[in-house]
């Protein structure tokens, strides 16, 4: 059984001329309209946003909404890269449920953003008979050389749910950072120490101390995104080649 998240119309093409207020991204359509799109990513989008990129947009009509689009991907020189932060964690909760992660085939129940730490919320919490394992998903959408990286700016709230998964650890818990790719390149997956020192660190210390580190890619496309394979991590290549 596959994971994936089809989406329900097709998307619509057009080209991107500019994001601007973090949220927000102006979008020629193939149509000759230009529309307002909401942009469901915090980060910086660094190499993921250029201008005259064409881009895919899903639509929905619902009343309360004052923008109707959404811009889910960009089209860059590899292929389509997927801009929509929150689509991994559905991704990831279907690749759970499906027994497609083998880290979490030994647990049959998985629920969504369920509260811990101080006040926050775990993206996955997986249950069975080993006992409770607690998932943080993060989206990665940057590339630099060979290796996909993250974060792509600094991020203190990353940074909070390391510390809150260490803890979990600590208590007798499996906890798990998992990172998935929404690009197709990258061979290898790094922390971005040159962008968020601190978060590198961080990971790891998350990592020494218990905390699991899985690298999964998404195959992103405008008809649907599809769990993909594991990617090798490099999480200690600053501390062997003494590089940034």
């Amino acid at each position: 059984m596959e994971a994936e998240i089809v989406f329900g119309a097709p998307l619509a093409r057009g080209v991107l001329i500019k994001r601007y207020k973090r949220f927000l991204a102006d979008v020629r359509l193939t149509t000759g309209k230009t529309v307002t799109a909401l942009c469901p990513n915090t980060g910086s989008m660094k190499n993921c946003s250029e201008p005259g990129r064409e881009v895919a947009l899903s639509y929905h009509p619902d009343p309360s909404r004052k923008y109707p689009h959404t811009w889910e991907m960009i089209r860059m020189d590899a292929g389509w890269v997927g801009v929509n932060t929150g689509i991994p964690n559905g991704l990831a909760a279907l690749a759970a449920n499906y027994g497609l992660i083998p880290e979490f085939i030994s647990y049959p129940h998985v629920r969504r953003e369920v509260r811990y730490g101080v006040n926050s919320r775990i993206d996955l919490l997986l249950e069975g008979p080993p006992g409770r394992l607690w998932v943080e998903v993060k989206s990665v959408s940057l590339a630099e050389g060979d290796a996909v990286i993250f974060p792509d700016a600094v991020t203190e709230r990353g940074l909070k749910h390391l510390e809150e998964l260490t803890r979990v650890v600590e208590k007798g818990d499996r906890a798990a950072m998992l990172f998935v790719v929404q690009r197709p390149e990258g061979r290898v997956f790094r922390p971005a120490d040159a962008i968020d020192p601190a978060y590198g660190a961080g990971l790891r210390r998350a990592a020494a101390a218990g905390v699991e580190v899985l690298v999964y890619r998404a195959d992103v496309s405008p008809e649907r995104v599809r769990w993909g394979e594991e990617i090798p991590k490099d999480l200690f290549e600053k501390e062997r080649t003494g590089h940034v």
